[in-house]
């Protein structure tokens, strides 16, 4: 159950409140479209829905997922945010805390298509990408899609494959294409890769490089459920829950692909004040001056924490930003992005730790 709204904003990556009821409920409408249930579909082109309705679809669709799932609400949080500034999402948790679950639940509620890699020391770029085919009957090559041509892509174990299968994703999430014989092939949109990381299991991995990692706009930590989030799960299973039938499970589409982008444009013209923009460097720059790192967040870190906090805020249902979005955005924006000392590392020290110190040092604007 989602908690009440308050004037206390929740830190991420705990539950987003509900949007405020509006003075006059909006008509019930299908998913994707400005039509009202029930009603005839006018002749012109709908309007875009307002920035309430859109909100409170987006929220509709965190409650949508847990249906299916258990907790991980930062998780959800976390790649609905990852659509709305055209971001990647870089999951880590052990096997079993419902990563695959998450993204299939998201993309069902959202009527998005969605496609699984599991990511193996054997998987070659072209298994990914796609590649060129021979066709005997025409004697010609045409090209076969690979699993990446979809909306949300979950990239399973990405750190299990070598690094040449690795960086086949690095154009896709950076260019939102891929090139295959000389050819660039445009990807949908939206698109986003979830990929996830087994935290404590090292023997045959390959760790992702630097450039790869700050492709990634966020990086969460899926913890494993509490006690009575887990009793939730097993009960479930035990009255006949089925992961592989979402719709059995009651999840239903509540927006489309044409609300991802409209929000998305909410979103672009939420304002950020000049002083907020400082605040957003100046934790940048503290990273790259703290004796703990040896390699700080550079400037495109800052540009997705300011990217990150617009979403955030719009999300709470606001249309600027303030400095506690920035706060709440830090640590899912920047710990992937910054690089340990290793006598920092043997004296017991996280990346989330010096985060946090440099979060209660810099000045916070007023």
């Amino acid at each position: 159950m989602d908690s009440p709204v308050t004037d206390d904003q929740p830190p991420f990556p705990q539950q987003l409140s509900d949007p405020a009821p509006a003075a006059s409920a909006p008509a019930e409408t299908d998913a994707g479209s400005g039509t009202s249930a029930g009603a005839e579909p006018s002749a012109e082109p709908s309007a875009e829905p307002s920035d309430d309705v859109l909100r409170d679809r987006f929220h509709r669709v965190r409650q949508e997922v847990a249906k299916a799932v258990v907790g991980q609400d930062g998780a959800v949080t976390a790649v609905l945010i990852g659509l709305l500034v055209r971001g990647h999402v870089l999951l880590e948790g052990v096997p079993g805390v419902a990563k695959t679950l998450l993204v299939r639940s998201l993309s069902a509620s959202l009527s998005l298509d969605t496609a699984r890699v599991q990511f193996t020391p054997d998987l070659m770029p072209g298994d990914v990408t796609g590649s060129l085919v021979y066709d005997s009957t025409t004697g010609d090559f045409s090209f076969r899609e690979g699993p990446i041509f979809t909306n949300l892509l979950l990239a399973d174990e990405i750190n299990r494959t070598p690094p040449k299968t690795q960086a086949s994703l690095l154009e896709a999430m950076e260019e939102r294409q891929v090139s295959v014989d000389g050819l660039g092939r445009g990807l949908p949109d939206p698109f986003l890769v979830a990929a996830t990381q087994n935290p404590v299991e090292y023997e045959g991995t390959y760790p992702l490089p630097e450039a790869q990692l700050d492709r990634f706009l966020l990086k969460v930590t899926m913890e494993l459920p509490q006690r009575g989030e887990e009793i939730e799960v097993v009960r479930r299973h035990a009255a006949g829950f089925n992961p592989s039938d979402l719709a059995d499970a009651g999840v239903r589409p509540l927006a489309g692909a044409d609300d991802v982008l409209a929000a998305r444009r909410a979103v672009w013209r939420v304002s950020i004040a000049p002083e907020v923009v400082a605040y957003i460097v100046d934790i940048a720059r503290a990273t790259r001056q703290t004796p703990s790192f040896q390699l700080g967040v550079s400037p495109r870190g800052a540009t997705a924490l300011l990217n990150a906090s617009k979403a955030w805020a719009w999300l709470s249902g606001r249309d600027f930003v303030t400095p506690d979005d920035v706060k709440a955005l830090a640590l899912p924006c920047l710990r992937h992005r910054v690089s340990l000392r290793p006598e920092a590392s043997m004296d017991g020290v996280s990346a989330d730790d010096v985060l946090q110190g440099i979060l209660a040092t810099v000045a916070v604007p007023r």
